[in-house]
């Protein structure tokens, strides 16, 4: 590790130690997203572990107002991870230097020599890709007592909930790559090359194959009946007795067996690539129960999105913290029900087809009446996911709290522009008087109603003129 973020760390460590030692109180204010709940529950059992008087709570987003709120509380440390990025100036008018965050969202310069800031991009880290704010807060846990290695499990549930698997297969690059090698060497997680079907200790095969839209698959993706035949065809054998199978119950010989079969199935030029897309590095817990959503890593990471998205964010924070009783059960419900609630606005964007605006390069979403504020990235995702968005910008628009409009922004898959969302969603945000920003793929904003038209002219012209043409292609 470069020697500007150990002193970084060891500043962190530090402060932290001193406000410990002189009995302080802190508090920890974190993002509800995976990542958030995931780095708030690292730093928090850090800072237990290290005998700190201290309190976790969520934000679906920062803003001045709770910066002010901040200041009127009886805290003497507050630590912010995954939020933050660009409100340098007003933390240090209002808080003095009683604050310290730990983040991975892209930054204004004005904040690079801020030391308050522990942000992967003053460290020459892809904070899109390389890291997160889970890896962050595990950094600085680590700094605090190398014990706290241990915590690196869930430093890759951040990177997973992150959708940080970027590298070749679905691997991890940067940080991440060193964080999850740490945690298999502990052994907390087993790495391996596998069929990537979502919800691999949990769902039924064909609902498995049915709900995997990455790799998308025309006619068998979000198509059960479709799923079975295939499945019944190849031969496998779906059932255990009384049990459904799952994807972990496979053997190798019947993961061949469906990969052909999907492959023979897609036929057309796609075909090749959708069977490299179905084999891909899976992270699994090896301490968690069998069949449990808490043992492979990305439905863990999916869970803890659920739980922030729908205001439960308590139950995903504990279940981080290691409770596996009343809090897991909890957690089942609500993975449930957010799944639910998934498929009704996909089903709804789909058929009220006056809610999306296709041009050559974006897709406007209006998710007005419809979804709400907390879900805006998941269905952004989704919707960039589809196969026909592909390399087009998806941005979605819905109803924020108090008269305000929130955005979301992702690049779809093989989306040449060379448009920043992070620069885009913070500069426009700040010509309308609001607040934005994120990564290069994906970012957010929030305005007012009454400059909505305005956003909309900037967002359409930035959007549309920046386009990158491959000559090679």
């Amino acid at each position: 590790m470069g020697k500007k973020i150990q002193e970084s760390l060891s500043y962190f460590a530090d402060r932290v130690s001193d406000s410990i030692k002189s009995n302080k109180k802190i508090l920890v204010t974190t993002h509800i997203d995976c990542d958030g709940l995931t780095s708030g529950s690292i730093i928090t059992k850090a800072l237990i572990r290290k005998g700190a008087k201290c309190t976790v709570r969520t934000t679906n987003e920062f803003s001045q107002t709770l910066i002010e709120k901040m200041q009127k509380e009886t805290r003497d440390l507050h630590i912010i991870t995954d939020l933050g990025g660009g409100f340098g100036k007003i933390l240090d008018e209002k808080l003095g230097d009683n604050w310290l965050v730990l983040d991975h969202h892209e930054i204004p310069d004005d904040e690079i020599d801020n030391n308050r800031i522990i942000n992967a991009w003053k460290f020459g880290f892809d904070g899109g890709v390389e890291i997160c704010a889970g890896g962050m807060t595990y950094l600085a846990a680590v700094a605090l007592e190398k014990e706290n290695q241990d915590l690196s499990s869930i430093a890759v549930i951040s990177a997973l909930g992150d959708r940080q698997d970027q590298g070749e297969k679905k691997s991890f690059t940067g940080k991440n790559l060193e964080i999850a090698r740490t945690a298999k060497s502990l052994g907390l997680v087993d790495i391996d090359l596998d069929l990537l079907l979502v919800g691999r200790e949990t769902r039924p095969l064909s609902d498995a194959l049915a709900f995997t839209s990455q790799p998308f698959i025309e006619g068998l993706t979000w198509n059960r009946s479709a799923c079975l035949s295939i499945l019944n065809s190849a031969g496998i054998r779906l059932k255990e007795g009384a049990r459904w199978r799952v994807t972990a119950d496979l053997e190798q010989d019947e993961k061949r067996d469906i990969i052909e079969a999907i492959t023979k199935f897609a036929q057309g030029k796609n075909a090749t690539q959708i069977m490299n897309d179905l084999i891909g590095f899976t992270y699994t817990f090896p301490r968690e129960d069998r069949r449990s959503f808490l043992r492979d890593g990305r439905e863990f990471s999916t869970m803890l999105n659920s739980c922030g998205r729908i205001s439960r964010s308590g139950v995903g924070i504990s279940i981080c913290m290691g409770d596996r009783n009343k809090m897991l059960e909890e957690g089942k419900k609500i993975l449930a029900e957010y799944r639910g609630m998934i498929r009704n606005y996909m089903n709804v964007l789909s058929n009220e087809r006056w809610r999306m605006s296709n041009s050559e390069n974006y897709v406007m979403v209006n998710g007005e009446g419809l979804v709400p504020e907390t879900m805006t990235g998941t269905i952004t995702s989704l919707i960039a996911g589809s196969p026909k968005n592909s390399g087009k910008i998806v941005i979605l628009r819905t109803d924020g709290a108090e008269g305000t409009i929130k955005f979301s922004s992702r690049k779809s898959m093989d989306c040449k522009s060379d448009v920043n969302l992070s620069v885009l969603m913070r500069d426009g945000a700040v010509k309308f008087d609001g607040i934005g920003g994120g990564h290069n793929a994906a970012a957010g904003a929030k305005i007012t109603k009454d400059k909505l038209d305005e956003f909309l002219d900037y967002i359409e012209e930035n959007v549309s003129k920046l386009q990158v043409t491959d000559i090679d292609q």
